[in-house]
């Protein structure tokens, strides 16, 4: 074995297991598979031209030598980014852990009690500081969570403001850069009018339905909001605010005030600046718009023995279910994050934070008062953490670079300073020395710290009240917490999770070390860029990468989730069009079998949705598609596509149908939830489309952290390159590049390392054996499976691509249901595959190349035990095996044991199991039960009992 080579690492069956495979699938060669799957009409014909490959020693090698490029300053910039300290902790037990960032999304709530119960503590965190009523369990960042406030208070306008067409938003002009461009971005296609301005001369007009308030400033100044929100709630007009999350510590909360909307990002609860990301936005609001939040909800119901239990409140808002309907898109969370900083508040406790905020806002005050001394001026009456300060920039500027410090340089004679919770005494003097040599000044005696929040603007409510915020703050008892929660979660570090369409793949330990390394965590997204220039190296790098992969011309990594790529893909189709003079061209074909995310994403860009027809075999139905296109050929503005289909099957008309949209004018968005099926064999631009976004997250293996980060960057033809996103404070994108899609100019860079990682170490031979092998292992758990379940579509010569869908509507018969299936596979030591998607009453099954063949083998012999117990299961007797899944410890060592099969058949019905038994924390869950009691913060069980 050649230990230098990644690819035997990644890859989970060696040689000899593939030629049993494929004796078993009855295939001679690999390449034999891959010619009977894929069209050869849409095959590439070379080698993709990538730089070779590198062994993991010389890659983490290579990435260090990158990290020492960036030049790590204490940046004090702010502007909703502040340098924090990650507890070690946490990061050793969260960040750096398996268990932690290899879960799937908490949809089997049985599995996910550990990551469902952090994600409860982060939303009953911001509750408590935001003095609301409801807050989900994360968002992308400020920005986007700004912008899902704009599109909730739209969506929940009165009858009659909807009746008057009023579509005005006021944005006071203290609200962040980044955040203005984002909610640009959302209003337009949707027909929201944005008037930015001063918010003590907003005159409350009847034209508007919403606002938004910056709180503190931009700048730093603390307002008082009070008598804005009586006047805009008396004239009906919404409120929302973008708040810091520390200041709420220290400041009266925007709930106090009667707000209906608090937004704002926890990345300084304990996550790395990280260039911009990943970091959880926050969204908190009133229960009475609990039906319209963006983003997952976690609440609190019981199992069937009336246990408390967690799992994702209200899931009928999915889009999958809503569609065409949906206003925003469910994919949009930050769960790793989240869970990080909810943890934040969980060690810290109450005290913790208010001995943080305190010693942050006494540091500010020092240095206010120092400044002063100096001669300064500085302009807020009232700060908690941002000072402005009236100096000669530039002069500052240059001596301020020299000893590695960031300001923000708000124009040529202001600066604004935040300080953040790694301040000290040192770093004081260190920012008062710049100004003393730049200016030639010498300060007097260190003054004492005077009061600048006025009495009415302190907090005086209690928050973290709850024993989960008061028990934990020494390292023992935490990292005993994070253990217990971990070992109730079902993470890829166990098993299999053979999901369909969300390609749980090896996520490399190489991958992953540099994430913990400061060159590459402490690097504000706003730092000039002769600070970033590792970050430069790798982001161009892997924009390079991508476009050779995708065959197209330019890359954007600014989307932050696979949702956001979505949107961004679309919103550059729309901006050509916009350059054509066809802004009337807003129609967009979606086939019947297309991702949910999809026709929430082209509603968010402002366009219909025209759904076309699939044939029996569900392929596209090509005629449909032609008839539809042409009718609406003078309006088409874009058909939105997955290759390989959803139904997991390379359609055999995919050229035709590409050319039938560039026929009638459109332009052909693919989405790249199936690009584990394309690399290296195929690629978008080959197949005819214009644009793609690639989820990093599934194909390129950032881990999915228990339901994010995510990362959906778009690569597009050359026509589309000029409307690549930009950023108001780092410029990026494309000469004609529309307003920003996610408020740091490159996303999240940090999780970006991690697909760069995969690349540069598989190559272009090494990432064509992935897509290979991942088809090997869908065929040959297609074929292993086969007389026991029917794969309900296949291509023409009966191959699957990379996934398959498994019918279980028959089952309905026995009295059996595809859900007892996903329960019962918990007794198995497996997670589900994805479950009714995209056809009810099926699984779809995706094994990845990661996995061997042993695990292959448990997971078949696992589903084909159960297809047997199936058999033996009836409508009237209920008290079966899969209907009473699944099994939990407590059950297997009650005293009594009354149900009609052996412990063992419960527990262990396979011998493997015994070697390795993960155990339900909780049976069943009541998802109706908790539905009609909604309890989505940490509220005692005697609460809803």
């Amino acid at each position: 074995m050649n230990t230098n080579s990644f690819q035997q690492r990644h890859i989970g069956p060696n040689k000899e297991e593939q030629e049993k495979m494929l004796s078993t699938i009855k295939a001679d060669t690999l390449e034999q598979l891959i010619y009977e799957t894929i069209p050869d009409d849409i095959r590439l014909k070379g080698e993709l031209d990538l730089a070779p490959e590198m062994s993991e020693y010389e890659y983490l090698n290579h990435i260090n030598e990158l990290g020492a490029k960036n030049k790590v300053f204490k940046s004090y910039i702010g502007l909703g980014y502040h340098e924090a300290i990650v507890p070690s902790v946490i990061q050793r037990n969260i960040l750096e852990n398996p268990g932690w960032y290899t879960a799937y999304t908490p949809y089997q709530a049985e599995i996910a009690q550990g990551r469902l119960e952090a994600l409860l503590n982060y939303q009953t965190m911001v509750c408590d500081l935001t003095g609301m009523e409801l807050a989900n369990a994360s968002l992308l960042d400020e920005g986007t969570a700004a912008a899902e406030a704009m599109a909730l208070l739209f969506d929940v306008r009165e009858r009659s403001q909807k009746k008057s067409n009023v579509v005005k938003f006021f944005v006071s002009e203290e609200i962040l850069p980044q955040t203005l461009s984002v909610l640009q971005t959302r209003a337009t296609p949707i027909g929201i009018e944005l008037v930015i301005g001063n918010h003590e001369e907003f005159d409350f007009s009847d034209a508007f339905f919403g606002a938004i308030l910056q709180y503190p400033g931009k700048h730093g100044e603390v307002f008082d909001y009070t008598d804005f929100v009586t006047k805009a709630n008396e004239n009906n007009i919404k409120v929302a605010v973008a708040a810091d999350i520390l200041s709420l510590v220290k400041l009266k909360s925007p709930g106090e005030f009667g707000v209906d909307v608090v937004v704002g990002t926890t990345q300084r609860f304990g996550i790395p600046l990280g260039y911009g990301g990943p970091h959880a936005g926050y969204f908190a609001t009133k229960e009475a718009y609990k039906r319209s939040i963006p983003g997952r909800i976690i609440g609190v119901t019981k199992d069937v023995n009336g246990g408390r239990a967690l799992r994702m409140a209200l899931q009928t808002r999915e889009q999958h279910i809503k569609r065409e309907r949906a206003t925003s898109n469910i994919c949009t969370a930050q769960v790793l994050l989240a869970v990080m900083a909810g943890m934040y508040a969980v060690y810290h406790g109450k005290d913790g934070l208010q001995y943080i905020a305190n010693s942050v806002h006494t540091y500010t005050k020092t240095l206010s008062i120092q400044l002063e001394d100096l001669g300064f001026k500085q302009v807020n009456n009232a700060y908690f953490d941002t000072i402005l300060i009236e100096v000669e920039a530039a002069k500052l500027k240059a001596v301020a670079e020299a000893n590695n410090i960031n300001f923000n340089y708000v124009d040529d004679n202001h600066v604004s300073i935040s300080i953040n919770e790694t301040v000290g005494i040192k770093e004081i003097k260190a920012i008062v020395s710049c100004f003393e040599k730049a200016f030639n000044l010498k300060k007097g005696e260190l003054p004492l710290p005077i009061k600048v929040i006025p009495e009415n603007l302190l907090r005086n409510t209690p928050f973290l009240e709850n024993e989960i915020f008061n028990t934990y703050q020494s390292e023992t008892n935490m990292m005993r917490y994070i253990k217990k929660l971990e070992r109730k979660d079902l993470a890829l570090n166990h098993s299999m999770i053979s999901l369909g369409s969300c390609t749980m793949k090896l996520n490399a330990a190489s991958e992953m070390l540099p994430l913990s390394n400061p060159q590459w965590g402490n690097i504000h997204p706003f730092a000039p860029l002769n600070q970033a220039e590792g970050y430069q190296e790798v982001l161009k790098n892997l924009e390079h990468q991508l476009n050779i992969i995708t065959g197209f011309a330019g890359t954007s990594l600014q989307p932050n989730s696979g949702a956001q790529g979505e949107f961004a893909g679309l919103m550059t189709i729309r901006a050509y069009h916009q350059s054509n003079n066809d802004s009337h061209r807003n129609i967009c074909l979606i086939p019947a079998s297309a991702h949910g995310t999809n026709p929430a994403s082209a509603v968010m860009a402002g366009m219909k949705v025209v759904v076309t027809k699939t044939d029996e075999k569900g392929n596209i139905d090509v005629d449909d598609l032609r008839a539809k296109a042409e009718l609406h050929k003078d309006n088409l503005a874009a058909l939105m596509v997955t290759y390989p289909s959803t139904h997991g099957v390379y359609e055999k008309a995919i050229k035709e149908v590409t050319k039938i949209i560039h026929d009638n004018g459109g332009q052909v968005y693919m989405d790249g939830a199936n690009m584990n099926a394309q690399v290296g064999l195929t690629n978008p631009a080959t197949i005819g489309a214009d644009v793609c976004h690639l989820n990093l997250h599934k194909t390129f293996a950032i881990p999915h952290g228990g339901g994010g980060p995510g990362v959906g960057p778009i690569c597009v033809a050359p026509q589309l390159v000029p409307f690549l996103p930009t950023n108001p404070v780092i410029e990026t994108g494309g000469e004609n590049a529309i307003t920003a899609i996610s408020a740091a100019p490159w996303g999240s860079a940090l999780a970006c390392l991690i697909s760069y990682g995969y690349i540069t170490m598989l190559g272009a031979d090494g990432l064509t054996n992935s897509t290979k092998n991942a088809i090997l292992n869908a065929n040959y758990i297609k074929e292993r499976l086969q007389g026991h379940y029917d794969t309900l579509y296949t291509g023409e010569l009966n191959r699957a691509a990379h996934e398959m869908i498994l019918d279980c509507r028959d089952f309905k018969q026995n009295g059996i249901e595809v859900v007892d299936i996903a329960k019962r596979l918990m007794d198995y030591g497996f997670h589900a595959p994805t479950v009714s998607f995209p056809v009810a009453g099926t699984i779809m099954v995706e094994p990845t190349e990661s996995e061997s063949i042993d695990e292959l083998d448990r997971f078949c012999d696992a589903m084909i035990a159960i297809r047997k117990e199936i058999a033996e299961a009836t409508k009237e007797d209920t008290n079966n095996l899969l209907k009473n899944a699944p099994h939990t410890q407590a059950m297997l060592t009650d005293d009594e044991w009354t149900l009609p099969y052996t412990r063992k058949q419960a527990a262990f019905p396979l011998d493997y199991i015994t070697e390795n038994k993960f155990w339900p924390s909780v049976r069943r869950v009541d998802d109706a039960f908790g539905d009609r009691n909604l309890i989505c913060s940490c509220n005692p069980i005697e609460d809803y009992m």
